[in-house]
């Protein structure tokens, strides 16, 4: 018996078709909300805080674009609601942060929360959602240490500062 040479495989040229295309992961753009920061002047600069209702964290009352309401009008909107604080709205934001909204489905959603400072005048004692969520002042400090979010943390840091040396009134 003769013994076979074994040739090396032929490669195969590849089939024409349609060049490859680089995927990106696609982020969802961030939606907006508009969220206060209710505050008021004592000894020192006080922050109302509420809880939110799925995980009972420290948060400020915040909410979805209103048909209708400018951005700050939105934020004291929400302020009264969850909160039953009412005041002065400033018409500009103090500053903005990200998170992300988990929906019941259990998806996740990018927001980009922009914060208007809510001098408050006056504090309901019955307002549409306080048996939903708890609320308490806080120290500024105290305020920005019990949020979970960082960015927020840091925008109640600048606040506090500011108003304390009478810069936001």
């Amino acid at each position: 018996m003769t013994a076979r040479k074994k040739t090396p495989a032929a490669k195969t040229a590849p089939k024409p078709g349609p060049a490859k295309v680089k995927r990106r992961r696609v982020v969802p753009k961030a939606r907006p909300q508009y969220a206060a920061l209710p505050y008021r002047l004592a000894e020192d600069v006080e922050i109302l805080l509420i809880t939110s209702r799925e995980t009972g964290r420290w948060v400020i009352p915040k909410g979805w674009p209103m048909k209708g309401r400018t951005p700050a009008e939105a934020a004291a909107r929400e302020a009264f609601e969850e909160a039953g604080v009412i005041g002065e709205i400033a018409p500009a934001p103090f500053g903005a942060y990200p998170y992300v909204k988990y929906l019941k489905s259990g998806l996740g959603r990018p927001c980009k929360v922009k914060v208007f400072p809510l001098r408050v005048v006056k504090q309901q004692t019955e307002w549409p959602e306080m048996h939903q969520r708890s609320a308490q002042w806080f120290g500024w400090a105290e305020a920005a240490a019990a949020v979970q979010e960082l960015r927020l943390s840091r925008i109640i840091r600048k606040f506090g500062k500011r108003a304390g040396r009478g810069a936001v009134a």
